[in-house]
């Protein structure tokens, strides 16, 4: 940065890089570097390129995959769930009459599309990338600036390889300290979310930082970025370092020679500078945090799982109070307890959130030695058949298995509960997915969020069980 430059935050360094044209109504037209499409939101968007009687923009920057409403039971095929059959078909025969490369049900690439991409090498820091989905945005993990994007943004992307967008204002999220054992990436962002709701990111593109977040793996910063959307942002992104880089070298989709070294160093340059304004600044102290767990129906109602459940007539705003007193009539819990001891039905891990090998590795450090407690069903879901590979590589499947858990292949399974996996109603699931809406999970099913670890706690335990204890 010279002397006359003002100095910028990394979402500028990104965005001023992709700037097509200005328009005079305030939009930008915006470069896309890299474009996902899955069985879920690609038949308008093909059926708009035949009405107007247009390719695909730039093949090589588009690819598409099977994962939402894929069945991920052992032997699956694109049938094995029948009302995703017609959306499966629709995506393959699409990709095929307009050449676009789809990572099908059979492929070793197949995967959840927040997962391949990154695995891939197809995200890259400083790119933009977007997909008809809302969790896009961990991607931002590798410090691409991603988002998620509706049906018909899907339609422009393919044809025109550009968005027309109005750049957000930009908020920074500072985590600072160390967190403690028995705590990760999902603590840290429902902790932030319990105490600044899930409005904290209107409005906002999120750069996190501070050195808690330069601890992480990144991995973990997927995480974190993930849920960047259930607060409000559709933006979330870490800046790139050497940790970034040598998660990028030598995947498939990465530059190589000359090509790697000009990407590096571009790469390098992507900080906010000291001095960048930020619209709103907030700091976290990650030395606060313990193990979180949700109690109702949104990823905000979360407590450290030895914090009573607060009282509703504590709560001096009325829609507020209101929404608690709700949400503990569908979750069938009362203020003041708490999580500890909450008996479970279902132990899910798995998602774009918390399904990457890292995920694994930690759930499979509780559960070794342990069996599933009776009556409890628990899921292990890779986010890609890649990751499914390295795990039983590394004899994790095996320690799933004999545990007593179910095993599975690649895809979204029980997060969005349109594949089959879903939790009965009125059952009680601890989750590693980023959702806990009413019905989420399948009709009046009971959605309690949570890290990898602590899923797989309650899982040996039959409820939900401070993860410290198992661990020490």
């Amino acid at each position: 940065m010279s002397a006359t430059t003002a100095p910028q935050t990394l979402i500028d360094k990104i965005w001023n890089q992709h700037v097509i044209r200005e328009l005079s109504d305030g939009r930008t037209l915006l470069h896309i570097d890299r474009h996902f499409l899955h069985d879920g939101t690609n038949r308008q968007a093909f059926d708009g390129l035949r009405r107007i009687q247009r390719p695909v923009r730039n093949l090589n920057l588009n690819f598409a995959v099977v994962d939402h409403i894929l069945s991920t039971l052992p032997g699956r095929t694109g049938e094995s769930h029948p009302p995703g059959i017609e959306r499966i078909h629709a995506l393959r025969d699409n990709c095929r009459q307009f050449s676009v490369q789809l990572f099908d049900v059979n492929d070793a690439q197949q995967g959840i599309a927040h997962v391949i991409s990154p695995e891939l090498g197809i995200t890259l820091p400083g790119c933009t990338l977007v997909c008809g989905d809302s969790h896009t945005a961990t991607n931002g993990g590798l410090g691409a600036m991603a988002w998620g994007i509706g049906t018909t943004e899907v339609m422009h992307v393919v044809a025109a390889q550009a968005l027309l967008l109005r750049k957000q204002q930009q908020l920074r999220i500072t985590f600072n300290g160390r967190i403690g054992p028995g705590v990760g990436a999902k603590d840290m962002i429902l902790y932030f979310m319990a105490r600044h709701g899930v409005t904290a990111g209107t409005g906002c593109a999120v750069e996190y930082a501070g050195p808690a977040i330069r601890a992480l793996p990144i991995e973990a910063r997927m995480t974190i970025c993930n849920m960047s959307i259930e607060f409000g942002s559709r933006c979330g992104i870490v800046a790139p370092d050497d940790a970034t880089l040598q998660y990028v070298a030598g995947r498939p989709y990465a530059p190589t020679g000359a090509l790697w070294d000009r990407a590096v160093a571009e790469w390098q340059t992507l900080a906010s500078d000291d001095g960048a304004p930020f619209d709103r600044e907030i700091e976290i102290d990650c030395g606060r945090i313990g193990p979180q767990v949700t109690w109702g129906n949104s990823p905000q109602e979360a407590v450290a799982i030895d914090e009573p459940l607060p009282d509703p007539a504590a709560i001096a705003d009325s829609a507020r109070r209101e929404a608690l007193a709700r949400a503990y009539s569908y979750m069938d819990l009362a203020p003041g307890r708490t999580m500890e001891g909450v008996p479970i039905d279902i132990a899910f891990i798995g998602s774009c959130t918390n399904s990457r090998l890292s995920d694994l590795e930690a759930a499979a450090t509780v559960v070794r030695g342990r069996k599933v407690a009776k009556g409890v069903t628990a899921l292990a879901v890779p986010g890609s058949m890649a990751v499914k590979a390295a795990a039983e590589a590394k004899g994790l499947d095996k320690v799933f298995r004999d545990a007593g858990f179910e095993w599975r292949n690649a895809g979204c399974s029980m997060c969005v509960g349109s594949n089959g996996d879903l939790v009965p109603p009125g059952k009680r699931s601890i989750s590693t997915t980023n959702r806990n809406f009413e019905h989420r999970q399948g009709p009046h099913s009971r959605t309690h969020l949570a890290g990898p670890a602590m899923v797989a706690a309650a899982a040996v335990s039959g409820c939900i069980t401070d993860v410290r204890k198992l661990i020490q």
